[in-house]
């Protein structure tokens, strides 16, 4: 048999040969190389996809980028796709009118509307405040409507007129009207429902002006920090933290992005609100039912049949636990402790400036006095933080079981290694105004800056202030109090809420992607998470030839696979055709050899 050789220019020792080549090794050689070039086109095909995916992500992520660059630019009302929507915020203090848009919704139902703050030319929010809060029209709630009228005025003139009678109107009062008798809260909002359309060409109906709850404020919070920081998008990435969640009564479990928790201080009251899973366990049938009046279960999502948006919130209001009202209860437990002590012990501690109580949790060399009853206490800063804390403590109010519930009330247990928080007001205030350490919350960062500033002298600290070392945000007030507000924080947060020392995902803020977050903006996502159904009615409607190349294109990979199995099975076809012929020829090699020898051998041909 013939052998096939190559000779080169080489060395003799490179002489190569191969054996010799019939017609069944050379089929086996083009199978092969068929196998090896499909294998190249299926590594090619899956490079290409994983690149392609890591373009997508980092398109994405330009997106994001971008996006958070055109929320902080004018509004284009030119826009005629554009909607809009106002909340009126009635606060105890003052009211807030608040203003946002959104485009088309893109008909995919399990997306939410991109609602945005309007900005105006100059790029700023459309917000405007007035003062006093409509309770102040508590004895005269006729007049109600004409309070209302400049913020409404100031909203009607930023909305396209031709967009006034499909722009939603919402009046949401808080916690003002909550102290006002019911009668007076019914009287002020009728008279909102019945003269505010004969002004405006809103839409606003009797639905659509409301006293709302703390939890129900708590969860529109919550809802907006979720919302600005991306936790409903449930397109995964790869830097996405992720949980698995069970919704729905089939315990059905869905994958999607964990969301955050929020701990906001104001003044007056102390708010928490966090997820918690709809599994979870209750150490007692009486933490159980006290937990139902401060669970709230909603549906973000237009489709109640879909559970990608429901969830489950904790959260629970604190009054008189803010960092104003805390500080007001500790001067009256001061004073009330240092007079009944001098009254057993005949003493005049505090009664006179040259004998004050030496008050901890005030700066040294800072002299104040404390008002109650008709009497003076004197007081003079002693700047020991340790001391001041351990003050504090009796004011959580906590329970006497083993977990110190704050204020005795129940709180489900939070997942401390897989959850993440974010803290607002006054949270934020101890941290940035004097320590200037805001953002990341690290508590022996903050226990150390705390320490040091208690122990400064009050005369070092106001000339740090006339120099401008601290931030535009500090007054005199806050000079004066952060000794006790950043040991009243510190209570809270660890000893309150039991969030440990070491917890490295709690974040102070007061802007969000530099900008406000405000329940406001939660309340008209939660008020309009129906309107996306008429997008999507208009998208269903389409063409069917429209719809069909959708999903093929959507659907193209399994076009992919089919074209694969194809390729396999013409090569599967092909090597049994091979074996055939093969076979053919063998029999006909075998016949003509025996007829050979018998010498009977005919021309078949």
């Amino acid at each position: 048999m013939a052998r096939i050789s190559f000779s080169c220019l080489f060395p003799g020792s490179w002489h190569c040969s191969l054996p010799s080549v019939t017609q069944f090794s050379r089929q086996r050689v083009v199978l092969l190389n068929i196998l090896i070039v499909v294998f190249i086109l299926i590594v090619v095909i899956l490079a290409n996809l994983q690149l392609w995916n890591s373009r997508e992500v980092n398109v994405r992520q330009f997106r994001r980028h971008l996006d958070e660059i055109v929320d902080l630019e004018a509004t284009d009302t030119k826009d005629t796709q554009l909607n809009y929507g106002i909340v009126i915020d009635c606060g105890s203090s003052g009211s807030r009118v608040f203003v946002y848009f959104w485009p088309p919704h893109n008909g995919n139902p399990h997306d939410l509307l991109d609602i945005k703050q309007m900005r105006d030319r100059n790029s700023k929010p459309v917000v405007k405040k007035i003062k006093p809060g409509i309770s102040a029209m508590a004895l005269t709630p006729e007049k109600a409507s004409d309070y209302m009228n400049p913020l409404l005025s100031f909203a009607a003139s930023y909305i396209p007129k031709a967009k006034h009678k499909e722009t939603p109107l919402y009046i949401l009062c808080t916690a003002g009207m909550r102290v006002l008798p019911e009668s007076q809260q019914n009287a002020i909002l009728q008279d909102l429902v019945k003269n505010v359309p004969q002004q405006f060409d809103f839409l606003f109906s009797e639905a659509h002006a409301e006293v709302i709850s703390g939890k129900q404020e708590g969860v529109y919070a919550w809802i907006s920090i979720n919302f600005v920081l991306g936790r409903f998008d449930h397109v995964i990435e790869e830097e996405d933290n992720v949980v698995s969640v069970t919704v729905g009564t089939q315990e059905e479990s869905i994958i999607r992005k964990r969301t955050v928790g929020i701990i906001d201080m104001g003044g007056g009251s102390l708010q928490i609100a966090y997820e918690v899973p709809k599994t979870m366990r209750f150490p007692s049938a009486e933490n159980e039912e006290a937990a139902k009046a401060m669970l709230a279960e909603f549906n973000l999502g237009c489709d109640l049949q879909h559970t990608e948006h429901v969830y489950r919130v904790y959260v629970t209001t604190f009054m008189g636990f803010g960092g104003n009202f805390a500080r007001q209860r500790y001067e009256d437990t001061v004073f009330n402790s240092t007079v009944t002590q001098n009254r057993l012990h005949k003493q005049q501690l505090g009664l006179n400036p040259s004998t004050p109580y030496l008050d901890p949790c005030l700066p040294v060399g800072l002299t104040d006095k404390i008002h109650r009853q008709d009497l003076d206490l004197h007081i003079a800063g002693k700047g020991d933080w340790d001391s001041c804390k351990q003050l504090v403590d009796p004011l959580l109010l906590q329970s006497n079981d083993s977990q110190a519930y704050l204020n005795g009330v129940y709180q489900p247990a939070i997942d401390f290694l897989n959850s993440e928080f974010y803290g607002f007001s006054e949270l934020y205030y101890s941290t940035e105004d004097v320590l200037r350490i805001g953002g990341l919350y690290n508590s022996r960062k903050f226990a150390k800056a705390a320490k040091d500033y208690c122990s400064m002298p009050w005369k070092t600290l106001t000339e740090r202030f006339n120099n401008h070392l601290y931030s535009s945000h500090a007054d005199k007030h806050r000079l004066k109090y952060q000794c006790f507000k950043s040991a009243w924080v510190y209570k809270v947060v660890h000893d309150g809420f039991h969030f440990p020392l070491d917890y490295p995902n709690l974040k102070t803020a007061q802007l969000v992607y530099e900008k406000e977050v405000q329940w406001t903006l939660g309340a008209m996502l939660y008020k309009t998470r129906f309107l996306p159904l008429r997008d999507i009615r208009q998208e269903n409607s389409r063409p069917a030839h429209v719809t069909w190349f959708r999903i093929s294109f959507v659907y193209n990979h399994y076009l992919f696979f089919v074209c694969i199995l194809v390729v396999l099975l013409s090569i599967i076809l092909y090597i049994l055709r091979l074996r055939r012929i093969h076979r053919r020829q063998a029999w006909d090699s075998a016949l003509d050899l025996m007829l050979l020898e018998e010498g009977v051998l005919v021309d078949r041909n």
